[in-house]
């Protein structure tokens, strides 16, 4: 539904006079910018293509005044709905401002533009003997003020953190259309209330970033991959929890359930037991001198009982035969089920056993199929959903199922977003989470940030009902 003000030729007008041909207005045009990697989509009123902090400056103070929506995106890769022009509004696009400012090794940080590609930046870090830690799957083409935005991590956040902990500064626009610029270029900074971190993870609610100040680690000098199977879930989730309770953490702790690896052997060889009941893919980095003690005392706590098999590797082609199973999953999950339903939940890495067998039980209650796999060592599971959407009453049922995988979430004190963020597909879940004071405290944050409620409205927090 189209809630905002049309936009009148004096407005776009104005916008035209510092955006040029950065404004979009034709609908073909605009529709490319209508939906993200969910299942939602909405024409935009207008899309700006900007290039410059002072564009978007100009551009929150033009619809401050007019009272429209503004919608930040970078290349559409989320899951929730939070760039989707649900209510309306100009979607503003960062593919443009996509500059590598400047990479310091000797400071070990990089300054750069929100559309900047994240494996653009992870090749260009890599050149001086960097990296920076956040790591989604559509690393190669999301957007580092799309991981911003989303709080957006991977693999590797179970040893090097998300993009909170790697972000030292950030440059952005309120809603008000005033530059503001929080954090430090240092690893040590305390002057003034963390607004750095406020606003990672705030879907662009409270304002425009326009620039960021990226901590890079330096490239481990050596790695390796061990693949370990198990017979059953609760063996796989022990021997998480015991390697997550010694003092060496692997850089990469990924999980597939049964059900995981029984859909990715319709598509591919995967050259194990069809008993398996769980496997974990661990990868270990550090220096030539420490790798294989490393190796060894993760390799000791993998082994609990139950399992069944631990295989390492360590050169490139023994190592890519190793992912293979995990590359394989997605590819195999779209074939099946094009439009499933894709949740992202995060429970304490001790209740990881509990929490997959008693999503089992509400897949054969809700007669809806569930895939599970995901980032292990911190507890974020990727829970898939294998519907139909054609199926009005097979849709009904797994959003009952949903319903009750967010409860089981709660129940095991975990939360409902680990880094897809909330969007418009969570939205109204979020008060089962949060308190209702909590919710008003972030209500007044929003109000401070964007007096005039332009910014991205209706996404992350729930109506006041």
């Amino acid at each position: 539904m189209n809630t905002c003000p049309s936009l009148s030729k004096s407005f776009l007008a104005a916008l035209r006079r510092f955006l040029g041909k950065g404004l979009l207005t034709d609908p073909a045009d605009c529709w490319p910018y209508g939906y993200d990697n969910s299942r939602r989509q909405a024409l935009p009123q207008a899309v700006a293509l900007v290039t410059e902090a002072h564009q978007v400056q100009a551009l929150v103070q033009c619809c401050a005044a007019e009272g429209i929506p503004l919608i930040p995106r970078g290349r559409g890769t989320g899951t929730t709905g939070a760039t989707v022009p649900d209510l309306g509004g100009i979607v503003v696009s960062f593919e443009r401002m996509n500059r590598i400012l400047d990479i310091d090794p000797e400071n070990r940080i990089a300054r750069v533009e929100p559309g900047v590609i994240n494996g653009d930046l992870q090749r260009r870090a890599a050149a001086q003997g960097f990296f920076w830690p956040p790591d989604p799957t559509s690393a190669s083409v999301c957007t580092l003020g799309g991981n911003l935005a989303y709080n957006s991590a991977g693999p590797r956040a179970v040893k090097y953190g998300t993009p909170r902990e790697n972000t030292l500064g950030l440059q952005a626009v309120t809603g008000e259309g005033k530059i503001i610029r929080t954090g430090v270029s240092t690893t040590k900074g305390v002057v003034g209330y963390d607004l750095t971190r406020l606003l990672i993870g705030s879907e662009g609610t409270l304002a425009l970033f326009t620039q960021a100040i990226l901590r890079l680690s330096p490239l481990p000098e050596t790695k390796r991959t061990l693949r370990a199977t198990y017979g059953d879930i609760q063996a796989a989730a022990a021997a998480v929890a015991a390697i997550m309770a010694q003092p060496q953490t692997p850089c990469a702790l990924e999980f597939m359930d049964g059900a995981a690896l029984a859909m990715v052997r319709r598509f591919s060889d995967l050259g194990l037991p069809e008993d398996t009941g769980a496997l974990l893919m661990i990868e270990v980095d550090g220096s030539h001198q420490g790798i294989d003690s490393a190796v060894q005392a993760i390799r000791r706590a993998a082994a609990v009982p139950g399992v069944r098999e631990i295989h390492s590797a360590s050169d490139p082609a023994e190592i890519a035969a190793l992912w293979k199973t995990r590359k394989a999953l997605s590819p195999a999950l779209r074939q099946v089920a094009p439009k499933k339903i894709n949740e992202d939940v995060v429970v304490p890495v001790s209740r990881l056993g509990t929490f997959i067998q008693e999503l089992a039980r509400l897949s054969q209650e809700f007669r809806i199929p569930i895939v599970n796999f995901g980032h292990a060592g911190n507890g974020n599971i990727h829970v898939n959903l294998l519907v139909h959407p054609e199926d009005p009453e097979e849709m009904a049922r797994a959003a009952r199922c949903l319903d009750a995988v967010f409860s089981l979430v709660l129940e095991l004190e975990g939360t409902l977003s680990g880094e897809h963020g909330v969007g418009l597909e969570k939205r109204d879940f979020i008060e089962r989470e949060l308190d209702s004071e909590t919710l008003r405290l972030m209500r007044g944050i929003k109000d401070l940030f964007d007096p005039h409620g332009i910014l991205n409205p209706g996404k992350g927090l729930p109506p006041i009902s």
